[in-house]
Parts: structure tokens; sequence; C-alpha cells
């Protein structure tokens, strides 16, 4: 069973055999561009992010990124869930797809899915979102969510200044 089904997709737990995915899209451009290097070039390096991340974040949270695939063909096409970041007071929500899917409506109706999740079985009260400003497309996913431009910050001194959008539930 999936965590969450959308109309057109099923979200459900990364795990290790999904390491070749997370390779893709970890290399891909546009995450590259818009989220950043987090160095995973192998097989053994994706499974490593997969453990160290998404799978300790079910763990101690009960929430995490999720595999988005589609509903028709079970096929990969992204990532979106929710994280926990010690330099913010709440949780935020994340997404991205392999370029080949997106301009389809499925980032917002996975992040939506991830939105009703949140306050329906996770019980969370409000969550933000961020994006640099040279990503118009993530910008009007998290508008399109109601998400309210709150400002901008930096998650560590070498991160570019990104926006910041909240979403009280």
């Amino acid at each position: 069973m999936p965590i969450l089904e959308t109309e057109r997709l099923l979200l459900d737990e990364i795990t290790t055999d999904d390491a070749a995915f997370i390779r893709e899209l970890l290399n891909d451009p546009s995450w590259l561009q818009n989220i950043g290097d987090r160095g995973v070039r192998t097989l053994n390096d994706a499974t490593a992010y997969i453990k160290s991340g998404p799978m300790k974040s079910y763990k101690r949270l009960g929430f995490g990124l999720y595999l988005i695939k589609l509903k028709e063909s079970k096929a990969p096409i992204g990532v979106c869930g929710l994280l926990k970041r010690e330099v913010l007071e709440d949780n935020d929500i994340g997404y991205a797809l392999l370029p080949k899917y997106t301009g389809k409506g499925y980032a917002l109706e996975a992040a939506a899915g991830v939105v009703a999740y949140a306050k329906n079985t996770l019980g969370l009260k409000r969550i933000v979102g961020f994006t640099i400003p040279a990503n118009p497309s993530s910008i009007r996913v998290l508008e399109k969510l109601g998400m309210q431009y709150v400002g901008t910050m930096q998650l560590s001194a070498n991160d570019e200044v990104c926006n910041l959008y909240a979403l009280d539930l």
C-alpha cells in the first residue's frame, strides 16, 4: 500500500531498491541547479543517501521524502515529501521531478497530496517551503498550494538565499 494516492500518482517510501532512480534524479541538471549537489555519483552513494536521509527520517519522524510513481505505469518520476531541518522550526515540503515529467501538474498534485497527509494524518499545524528566486516553477507550486511568502533565508552560509513560504494547516 502506498503512503498516499492522488488521481494520477502513488507516493511511497523510498527504499534501497530505488537507488538507480535516486542517482539519476540527484544528478539531473535541474536538481543540481535548484537543490544542490549531494555528491551522489554511484549506486553505493545513492544507497547511502537513501539510508541516511529518507529511511532515517521515516524511522525517526514517521515521514520523509517519498518516491512519486505514475499510477498507471508505476514508473518513478520524482520525489515529494516533508523534511525536518535543524535550522527550521517547521517541517518543510520538498519536491523534484525528472525534467520529462515537469509541466504536467505532477509536482502540484504530489505536493497537494503531501499537504493533505501532513494535516489529516500527521496532524501538523504549519509547513513551510523554500526555493531559490530563480526557480519560478517551484514558486508557482508553493503559491498554488496556498503558501504565503514570508521572506528570505539561507539554510547554511554556503547556500543561496531562498524565498521562504509558509502555510498554516
